[in-house]
């Protein structure tokens, strides 16, 4: 049965009609403002929908060809145009033996690029996978210099959204005769980060990184190398000294914090907070994985599977010490993450043998709830 939109949670859209916009049919159908479908294929549709007596609404869909052009203003928009619905027109993300055959196509067919080896996430079986894992490619080649100055040749990997150029960036060091990069995001919603090296280049560092994958050798010009691991990324044992550091570090800089909240400077306050004090604490907890796996993990970039080693009280607390720009959803997060830093702090040090500084903590800890109590700057 067909029925009316504000009935329609749990049934189905049969598209009878659609508002053209950037959708593959904008380029080989004749200009116009909607197209309409073919009536038969519509009947049969709702005809087999009733059959199963299933709820439905023939509607108008609006259509476009990237998921990231339907912004809300966009949805807003194609309501006013009597549209129920959106759809991507003939616009699929490319897979993954997609990719890798555009990737080693270019490659073979072209006789500047002699050898081609991947790094990343593709190339470590103990990382999840997903749609939005980048392709970390290296084009092993004679000489940089063409690839630079030919602005077009990376458009033999499909349609660029936007990109960077990571070695024209007046803020970091270039070597372009050695080595040059695009990084590009792609209107499928597929990435490769890639770069061409010289030859003398890549013989020299190709083994830096451990996650590298050799997928071409044309000449076979680059050396054997061991199957990717992410051993290089493993929690690092830490020496007493540098865990002694790592405490100090920690409860010095909430002086620095308790400051800034009392003065309601946010902006201090979530510098302060994320880029030094919750340092220490996600290496403290960096530490704790180490232990319990015996230094045989990676907690990934960003320490961002921490989680799988924590327990779900750990883990929560953690989570807990990310705040917004309100002061008190502030304090009460940097007191909850002196109170994580001091149970997993105490536990490194027992493990290890070494004493914690537990004068100091409640020391620092005293400082931040006296300054808590005090009346607020004004």
């Amino acid at each position: 049965m067909e029925v009316e939109i504000d009935d329609f949670e749990g049934s189905f859209f049969a598209p009878a009609a659609a508002l053209r916009q950037e959708g593959t049919p904008y380029h080989y159908l004749q200009p116009s403002r909607e197209i309409e479908l073919d009536s038969a294929p519509i009947k049969a549709i709702c005809r087999v929908l009733e059959n199963a007596e299933l709820n439905y609404k023939t509607c108008t869909t609006w259509t476009t060809d990237g998921f990231y052009r339907k912004t809300k203003e966009m949805f807003f928009y194609s309501g006013h145009e009597n549209c129920s619905a959106s759809d991507n027109g003939g616009v699929i993300m490319r897979t993954e033996n997609e990719m890798y055959d555009l990737i080693l196509g270019i490659a073979k067919s072209d006789v500047r690029i002699k050898a081609v080896y991947m790094n990343g996430s593709r190339t470590n079986e103990k990382v999840p996978k997903d749609i939005f894992q980048d392709y970390d490619i290296v084009y092993v080649v004679e000489d940089t210099k063409s690839f630079i100055e030919d602005k077009g040749w990376i458009n033999l990997f499909g349609e660029i959204l936007y990109m960077q150029y990571p070695d024209e960036n007046p803020y970091y060091p270039s070597d372009k005769k050695n080595l040059y990069g695009w990084l590009m995001q792609f209107a499928d919603g597929t990435r490769i980060d890639l770069r061409v090296q010289s030859i003398d280049y890549a013989l020299q560092h190709i083994q830096d990184d451990k996650l590298c994958k050799i997928l071409l050798d044309k000449e076979s010009i680059l050396p054997e190398i061991e199957a990717a691991t992410d051993c290089q990324y493993w929690v690092k044992e830490p020496t007493e000294e540098q865990y002694l550091a790592v405490c100090n570090e920690f409860w010095w800089c909430t002086n620095n914090i308790a400051k800034g909240l009392w003065r309601e400077e946010i902006p201090y306050v979530q510098d302060m907070t994320n880029h030094v004090v919750r340092a220490q604490l996600i290496t403290m907890l960096n530490w704790k994985v180490g232990i319990l796996t015996e230094w045989s993990v990676s907690t990934g970039k960003s320490s961002k599977y921490l989680y799988k080693w924590l327990s779900d009280e750990e883990w929560q607390m953690f989570m807990a010490t990310y705040f917004d720009a309100n002061i008190d959803n502030a304090w009460k997060s940097v007191l909850g993450m002196c109170e994580l830093f001091s149970i997993v702090a105490q536990f490194v040090g027992k493990k290890s043998g070494w004493e914690y500084n537990e004068k100091e903590g409640k020391a620092a800890r005293a400082f931040l709830e006296y300054v808590h109590q005090l009346p607020r700057n004004r």
